[in-house]
């Protein structure tokens, strides 16, 4: 945190810079305004050194890019702009305003004696208004953002219908990749729903502002989805693109409009945004055995409201719903035999479960280890790796820096690392491996890596299904949920609003 408090205003070095000729019309040196911290000071005097408060708000973390965009609004009136769309530009992009500004040949008027011209009612709401869309978008960038859990994988930590408080603070704030776009939007414009909400040039690469607290193994993580790099239009991040290709062949759903519409490609900060728990860490080895996570050998942490399917024989044909409701049990199916049935429950509910005198059995339903193989397994080969969701790795969790060994039979753990996270170019031929024209049988990775999973285990695509989230796509940690509402009634629950995550 000392560093970000002396690194910050260094940095406004940079946008100051281009108000040379604005210090030397203003009376004083313009070099001054490339002298870190001196050329704060200096600013100040410019605009009205009798705000004492500047000095120590620009040492405040995030409070002080409120300070310097208002010295900047300042120093543009300072020279006679006091038209809306100059304030705007003043604050957002003084390295491009303020050199037009000098090129124009603006005469200084000191602030302490110039009485500048009265606005209307209708010019101060107006400004009202800039600043607070101005004001929420940092906000929303640097500080908080609102997010809604939309699916079940976090059940029962984290219901559908929760409406999240997530902190950027923590881990820091990524400077956006993707500037310019519509604001309190994601990647889609609320009228339609394909047009992008963003445009995708320029492109500013991956930058993490220094944060509060470090990212820590079974925090609960808001992140960009690494596999919604390319989506279908009609299917968007609910099936990905990737699946599809598996399913029906990359070249059918490159052309087949009608059944897939457009391929789109977005983005980090434009991926759909996910909720999972954060399982294991950079250089963590990581292996499931009959569901059971071991991290470095070891049983890893349970989630407290962690859920698994479990099979339940009953005496009956069916369950009383008032029974689901009352043990609150909200995803279940048949099974081929009337008696048996499959429910998401927590060990504590299975336990009460067993008890009740129209049940059987129940057991825990795992998949067998080497069965039930599925390429949408991570890393999608099948043939080196007969992994399920219950029975999966060992596999080490890539880490910054560390060097691995690759070879045709290993290479689908790294692929997409290589490929799409570290953007080299990657080819396999007569048995070999060649990055960026290179061969080579070893790897260093650029970026640490972790390991997602729901704790809603038998009902989340996590990163046994896609792999690895870089550290490039992680957005926040949630931390506090202010409203919950039901979605299938409507109602809102009382006993789930207002409460910490953990």
């Amino acid at each position: 945190m000392l560093a970000f408090i002396l690194l910050v205003p260094a940095l406004f070095t940079i946008p100051i810079a281009f108000c040379w000729k604005l210090f030397e019309r203003a009376g004083y040196k313009g070099f001054y305004s490339i002298i870190p911290y001196y050329n704060l000071y200096i600013l100040s005097k410019i605009v009205d050194d009798t705000k004492w408060w500047w000095y120590l708000l620009l040492i405040i973390p995030y409070l002080n890019f409120f300070t310097i965009m208002l010295m900047f609004i300042d120093l543009a009136k300072s020279f006679g702009r006091f038209k809306i769309w100059e304030i705007v530009c003043a604050a957002v992009v003084p390295f491009i305003f303020f050199p037009i500004v000098s090129i124009q040949g603006s005469t200084y008027s000191d602030p302490r004696v110039t009485e500048y011209p009265k606005k209307s009612t209708v010019r101060d709401w107006l400004d009202s208004i800039v600043w607070a869309i101005v004001a929420a978008l940092i906000i929303r960038t640097f500080m908080i953002e609102m997010y809604t859990i939309p699916s079940s994988s976090m059940e029962k930590s984290l219901l559908v219908g929760d409406y999240l408080v997530v902190s950027k603070l923590g881990y820091g704030p990524r400077i956006p990749n993707t500037p310019l776009s519509f604001p309190f939007v994601h990647h889609t414009l609320p009228w339609s729903k394909t047009a992008k909400s963003y445009i995708e040039k320029p492109q500013l690469p991956y930058k993490r502002l220094p944060g509060t607290t470090e990212i820590k193994r079974n925090d609960p993580i808001v992140f960009n989805f690494p596999a919604g790099d390319t989506v279908s239009e009609v299917f968007q991040s609910n099936v990905t693109f990737y699946q599809l290709c598996r399913y029906f062949g990359r070249d059918k759903v490159m052309s087949d409009k009608q059944q897939f519409g457009d391929i789109i490609t977005r983005p980090v900060d434009k991926r759909e945004n996910y909720v999972k728990r954060l399982i294991a860490m950079p250089g963590d080895t990581l292996q499931i055995i009959d569901g059971v996570v071991y991290i470095n050998g070891e049983i890893g942490e349970q989630p407290e409201e962690m859920q698994h399917n479990y099979i339940v024989k009953i005496t009956s044909n069916g369950i009383n719903p008032k029974i689901l409701e009352k043990y609150n049990i909200t995803e279940g199916y048949r099974t081929a035999h009337a008696d048996e049935l499959i429910f998401n429950m927590t060990a504590d509910i299975a336990e009460e479960f067993r008890k009740l005198p129209f049940v059987k059995s129940v057991e825990r339903r795992i998949a067998k280890a080497g069965t039930e193989v599925s390429e949408d397994i991570f890393p999608n080969d099948t043939t080196h790796f007969k992994w399920n969701a219950d029975n999966f790795g060992p596999i080490v969790i890539p880490q910054e820096g560390v060097t691995v060994k690759i070879n045709p039979e290993n290479i689908a753990l790294y692929d997409r690392v290589i490929r799409a996270y570290e953007l080299n170019d990657m080819k396999i031929k007569d048995g070999k491996i060649y990055i960026n024209g290179e061969e080579t049988d070893e790897y260093t990775f650029k970026m640490d890596y972790y390991w997602m999973m729901g704790d809603n285990r038998h009902n989340s695509q996590d990163s046994r299904f896609w792999g690895y989230v870089p550290i490039d796509h992680i957005v926040g940690k949630p931390v506090f949920v202010w409203l919950s509402i039901d979605k299938n009634t409507g109602k809102i629950r009382f006993n789930k609003t207002f409460r910490f995550v953990d």
